[in-house]
């Protein structure tokens, strides 16, 4: 007896959600999980970048410091992705920073640990974004009436602009809504700031374990100092873990360890 057309097309597609959800959704995830307990596969974990942070999050001064992650709580394997945070996020929140304070915040920080200006453009001496709420008589033109620095709740990093005194923020006060026109401020920070920008923004995935030369270069003094060993070893390290113009840091790190304890040669 042969079946209806729609029968039998229903049948067909039931017996192909059924082969693929074998396939797919246990004989594929399964063969992956078993190829990850052979020795010598799934061991590479120089693929995923790691903290080289105290309990409290502060830098380990003798490590390589890796950029910064949006992965969890950092570099978590089950938490990818990127803050999904754009160019034009410079107003903090009663919730959350803005990038740009963030990005301001890090390349102080970075200046501080390595004895150099952390100072870049639209950032505040104290590491919050500079930006100011302008408010004029018709909207978008005439006189100015007010400014408020969004991002400060103490004293503004200027204290007048277009002749108007600079008010601070009030926390909870959306001065988008009561009109305010954002405009960030340059300020005199150099054009090429001395932190590059992987020292201060995450990779798309989080996860990413390198760095640019630029940065790695610009930790080498530090990390010499703290372990005790010439500058020119340590810039050897750094190019025998550049691959493609970016160094591995966890590789970088994990060859300064081998470097302060060698191996001690058996004995007969």
């Amino acid at each position: 007896m042969r079946l209806p057309a729609w029968l039998a097309q229903h049948l067909a597609a039931l017996r192909a959600l059924l082969v693929f959800t074998v396939l797919l959704g246990l004989a594929y995830p399964l063969l992956f999980v078993g190829l990850g307990k052979i020795p010598g596969l799934g061991e590479d974990r120089t693929l995923i970048g790691q903290s080289f942070t105290d309990a409290d999050g502060n830098p380990v001064p003798k490590y390589f410091q890796s950029r910064p992650s949006a992965a969890g709580d950092g570099y978590d394997p089950t938490s990818t992705g990127a803050s999904n945070l754009g160019p034009e996020d410079v107003v903090d929140t009663q919730d959350r920073k803005s990038l740009l304070t963030r990005v301001c915040e890090r390349s102080l920080a970075v200046g501080k640990l390595e004895g150099m200006d952390g100072s870049r453009p639209y950032c505040t001496a104290d590491g919050v974004g500079a930006v100011l709420a302008v408010f004029y008589r018709d909207g978008f033109t005439g006189p100015v009436t007010r400014v408020v620095s969004v991002n400060q709740t103490g004293v503004p990093f200027v204290s007048t602009y277009r002749g108007v005194g600079v008010e601070s923020a009030k926390i909870g006060e959306d001065y988008v809504a009561l009109g305010g026109v954002i405009t960030p401020i340059r300020g005199d920070a150099p054009v090429d700031p001395v932190v590059p920008a992987d020292a201060v923004t995450a990779s798309g995935s989080g996860l990413d374990p390198d760095i640019s030369g630029q940065y790695a270069d610009l930790q080498a003094a530090r990390v010499a100092r703290e372990r005790g060993v010439t500058l020119d070893r340590v810039h050897q390290l750094i190019r025998e873990n550049t691959s493609s113009g970016v160094v591995n840091v966890l590789k970088l790190n994990t060859a300064l360890d081998g470097v302060n304890h060698p191996t001690t040669p058996k004995t007969d």
